[in-house]
Formats: structure tokens, sequence, C-alpha cells
């Protein structure tokens, strides 16, 4: 008999987060305050976030307990199963061995709720009554409005205009969880209004809306607000996904030989791979580590390493990160989720010690592994991971050539059943590949703080 999945009962399910930091050669770089440019201390990251996440993002603990209020929510879909792609496989006719891990069974359909559940928690232990957020195809926002709805809390969602438009029904879903979502730019905020100022038709960007969400909790002692990628307190919720691919190769008695995720702020690549990373520092393994991207948005590919915003209107600290500029604003793609102009600090730092690589790919070659993956798996993949479906296409067609059984392992973090308009552009021809001029990328560098 052939077996397809690879399954861990509700007991074997992770109880502790894994923080990556203390394994690392040396520490990532700190924030900095914004006019002083001195390191931050806790205090300043107070009046967006409620001190249990501000202890997670900069603690030095190797590994977090998870609440156990945040275990019982975690159980409705968690462990997530993973899947022998044995139908890709036989399409590209590699002597790969293809795996994913597949998030897409959660109740907003993505690995958004791993971090949305416990930062919903902590807030409301805090006596945090409303949530704001930014969210760009829409599933961050989706998972915040039900993991806000289970602990009772408001939540309000800044969508990025271009997926506003593009999505309509991930809006839907979250006003069915009970979310409010505001188009972004809005006329709500200072920011989205001097925004609009320069361009009525603005498509809106994940920096844009960050700087909404942000705007309107500051002014609010009542409101927080949660970000769904980029932090490492959200990356840190994402290891969940990583424990568990562990114990399930191991089940399915395979070492990886190259593990394949999509990044826009890394959330979801840095959940499955910091758990395989902690493994190859500790010499038990050693598979390559690789970051896919989109040709339109490579801010680890095309961007430089240095301290920026990470919104548009510079309200955030300083991180230092790969950045393409926060006033990069890129091409309405239909893989919203990776529209973000910087890549996480932390990945970035990992990035910068040599630990993984990064490959940039169009996005009509990521819907064309999108769909084959489809008709050979079953599932239709949010754009996103078509990314990361892409990187392992070409992995796979790689052994092919020399005929290398390599073990590939990726994470399918979500389904694309409200993205279907993306695929009808792809499948009418209508999908272009915006092609990203020298001249952009350098007028939006040129916003890059200069600190000396």
């Amino acid at each position: 008999m052939v077996r397809h999945k690879f399954l861990l009962d509700e007991e074997q399910m992770p109880t502790r987060w894994y923080n990556v930091i203390p394994d690392l050669p040396s520490p990532p770089p700190p924030p900095l305050h914004p006019g002083t440019h001195e390191p931050i201390g806790p205090e300043a990251l107070a009046p967006l976030f409620p001190m249990a996440l501000i202890e997670q993002e900069v603690t030095a603990e190797r590994y977090v307990d998870i609440p156990e209020a945040v275990l019982d929510v975690y159980r409705l879909w968690r462990p997530s199963p993973l899947y022998r792609a044995h139908g890709l496989e036989k399409a590209l006719g590699t002597p790969a061995r293809i795996y994913y891990k597949y998030e897409g069974v959660s109740p907003a359909g993505s690995h958004k709720p791993n971090t949305a559940v416990p930062q919903a928690y902590y807030n409301a232990q805090a006596g945090v009554r409303r949530l704001t957020t930014e969210t760009g195809a829409g599933q961050w926002g989706t998972a915040l409005a039900f993991a806000s709805a289970l602990f009772g809390l408001e939540c309000e969602v800044w969508q990025v205009g271009a997926s506003y438009d593009q999505k309509p029904y991930r809006r839907t879903m979250i006003e069915t969880f009970g979310g409010t979502v505001h188009r972004s730019p809005s006329e709500l905020t200072a920011a989205g209004r001097a925004v609009l100022g320069e361009r009525a038709d603005h498509p809106g960007s994940l920096g844009i809306a960050i700087s909404e969400a942000v705007e309107v909790a500051a002014q609010d002692p009542d409101t927080r607000y949660a970000l769904g990628s980029v932090l490492n307190h959200v990356l840190l919720h994402q290891t969940v996904i990583g424990e568990e691919a562990l114990l399930q190769l191991e089940l399915a008695g395979e070492t990886p030989d190259v593990v394949i995720g999509c990044t826009g702020g890394g959330s979801n690549f840095a959940g499955l791979a910091f758990p395989l990373l902690r493994e190859k520092l500790a010499g038990r393994m050693s598979p390559v580590i690789r970051a896919v991207e989109p040709a339109s948005c490579p801010s680890l590919t095309q961007g430089v390493y240095a301290y920026d915003f990470g919104d548009t209107a510079g309200m955030t600290p300083l991180m230092k990160m790969h950045t393409l500029g926060h006033d990069f604003v890129p091409d309405p793609i239909h893989a919203g989720g990776l529209r973000y102009h910087g890549m996480a600090p932390l990945l970035s730092h990992v990035y910068e010690l040599g630990l993984l690589e990064a490959i940039a790919v169009p996005q009509s070659e990521c819907f064309a592994a999108g769909v084959q993956f489809a008709r050979t798996e079953g599932i239709v993949p949010a754009p996103e991971p078509t990314h990361a479906l892409a990187g392992c296409v070409r992995e796979a067609l790689a052994c092919k050539d020399s005929g290398e059984e390599k073990v590939i392992v990726t994470a399918l973090c979500g389904h694309g059943h409200l993205d279907l308009a993306a695929y009808d552009a792809y499948l009418s021809g209508r999908m272009v590949d915006e092609a990203v001029s020298p001249e952009r990328f350098a007028s939006a560098l040129a916003g890059v703080p200069a600190l000396g």
C-alpha cells in the first residue's frame, strides 16, 4: 500500500514553541528607536503589544511553553498532516521524494491561526478590548478575526487595496468571523489620507496598511495592534509547524535534503525551517534551506540589509532587515501575502549568517506549479505557497537530470479556495509578470534611513 499522509495524535502536538536565537552563532541586531537610534526596551512596545508578547519578542529562552487555553484551540486542527506528493513526483518523473506540510486544514485555511490564537489569548488576558491589524490576501485578517471571536475581542482590519478588490470573499470571511474590514489606504487615518492625497486610486501595500492599523491602536488605551508576520514572537508561534514535521518525517523514515518555503514577511517559512535549522546546527541533519520570494517583491535577493521602518509612515521602530525600502509599493500580484517591502529581521539575520539561501520566481511560473499540483495532488494551493511549489518543481527536475534521490520538504501554508480569480487570470492567459526596473528599486531604497 502506498502511504500518502503521516499523521500525529493530538497528544503528540508540540507543547512548546521553539526560539532559534540561542542556537545561532550570533544574536540578531536589536530594534532601534526611530528618533534617537538607540536600542529600544520593552516599554517602547507597550502601546502596541501586551507584555506577555513583548517578553516573547525579546526572550533568550530556547523554548516557551504554550498555554493550555491555546493548545485547546490548536487541537481543532493540529497536528496538521504531512503528505507525500506521489502524484506530483510521478508527473515530474523525478527520483526525488517530495513531502508537504499542509496548513490549509485550519479554520482560516492557512497557517496564520498558529499565531493569531496566542496573540488574541494574551491580549484578552491583559484586558484589551480591540485589536487592529493589516492583511494582504486576507488570510491573516481571517485568522485574527476567528481568534478574536474566541476570546471576546473586537477585530478591525485594514486590507491592502489591491487584495481588497481582487479577493472579496476573503473580506466576507473576515466579516463572518466578526471582524470589520477597511480598504487601505483609507480616509480613516492620517497615514491613509496622506497616501490618497498623492494618488486617489492607490493599490495599497502592507506597509501602508500597517501604518493605519498602528495609528489607530496607538491612540486608544483599550486597543492593541497584532502583526501576522515579521516579528520574533510571530515566528516563534509558527514553529509548531516544523516541530510536527520533524516527528512526521521520523514516521516516514526520512531525513530532509532540501527545505523550501515561500517568504513574504517570513512567518510560514520560519515556522517550518527553524526547528529543522536547530537540527542542522546540532549536526543531526544537513538540509539546504531555501526561501522562495516573488520576483516583483524580492527583499532577500534584491534588497539591502539595513535598518528600516516596518511601515510606510515610519511609525514603527527601526528594524535591521533585508528591505526594498519602506516606500516601495509592490506590483498588485495575486500573492497578496508576499507583498511586503521587508523580510523578518530574524530571518534576515539567519540569511546574513549564510544559514539559508533565497531565489525569486515570477508569478506565472508559480501558478503553473500550483495548477500542476492541483491536478496531481488534489489541493488548490493559495497563491503564496505556489512560490514554494515552483521551487520544489525546480529542485525535483534538477534531481531528474542528476539522478539524485533527494528528500524535498515544503510547507503548503494554505488553500486557494478564495483565490480562484487569480487562477482564472492564469488559466485565461491574462496573468502578466511585472518587471521591476532598477530605477524603481533605487528610488525606494533611497528612502532607507541613513544611520551613519
